[in-house]
């Protein structure tokens, strides 16, 4: 199923890239979160006062996407993650994915800076 297979409304509205077919795997194997992915994508509104504020930790746009997903059953969650060479582990801390439910992370970016892009991309 390509990105083609996401509403016309969404197509229409964002700018969708993909890798590996990854909205077929999304709609097939987890249907429901693909469904919340819709639903939230369907609703956003661009609103002035979400870029009219200055910095700060989170933006407005990246607050309300993280909001209406966090209705939805998913949570912000930190792996435990470690580098195995032979028999000796090295501990490989990560920020934290806003948003997971059942083995699906989404990271919410919304005028990322480079380094945190290239950290968000490696992680």
């Amino acid at each position: 199923m390509p990105v083609s297979s996401f509403p016309r409304h969404i197509r229409e509205r964002f700018e969708i890239h993909e890798w590996r077919h990854a909205s077929a795997v999304l709609e097939r194997d987890f249907p429901s979160e693909y469904d919340d992915v819709g639903s939230v994508l369907s609703r956003f509104r661009l609103l002035k006062s979400f870029i009219d504020v200055g910095g700060g930790r989170k933006s407005k746009v990246s607050e309300w996407i993280d909001g209406e997903f966090y209705q939805k059953g998913w949570v912000e969650k930190k792996f435990d993650t470690k580098i195995s060479v032979d028999d000796r582990d090295m501990e490989s801390p990560t920020h934290s994915v806003d948003c997971f439910k059942n083995r699906v992370a989404l990271e919410i970016g919304w005028n990322n800076k480079d380094p945190f892009f290239d950290r968000d991309l490696n992680n």
